[in-house]
């Protein structure tokens, strides 16, 4: 009987400090490895910089695109753009004109 009693005694005061670092480590794990964790904050943080980059590419492309648009409207048609892609567009030169291919390397240009 006083063994039992010993043990209920020491049993009730390593019970709860147990409880209480199992609680804290069970908190602390899935902080860090849970779905809102911090190893998921920062892979979302790395998607949302690569989505923002492809995002300012696309962004720039488009604005591009908008003024050769914009360049070809009919209330306001650039001449030279306009006689640029009729000539690529049909293949024409005037018979005045002179061709010079040039190699698609730079560094051959001297040679």
């Amino acid at each position: 009987m006083v063994i039992a009693e010993a043990l209920k005694r020491y049993a009730g005061q390593v019970v709860r400090p147990v409880l209480g670092t199992l609680v804290v480590a069970y908190i602390a794990y899935h902080a860090v490895q849970g779905d809102r964790g911090l190893l998921a904050y920062f892979t979302y943080s790395q998607e949302l910089s690569r989505a923002t980059a492809t995002l300012d590419e696309v962004r720039q492309t488009r604005e591009r695109l908008a003024n050769r648009v914009a360049l070809l409207r009919t209330d306001g048609i650039d001449p030279d753009l306009l006689e640029e892609r009729a000539r690529m567009t049909l293949d024409l030169v005037a018979p005045d004109e002179f061709i010079v291919i040039l190699p698609s390397d730079p560094d051959n240009l001297s040679k």
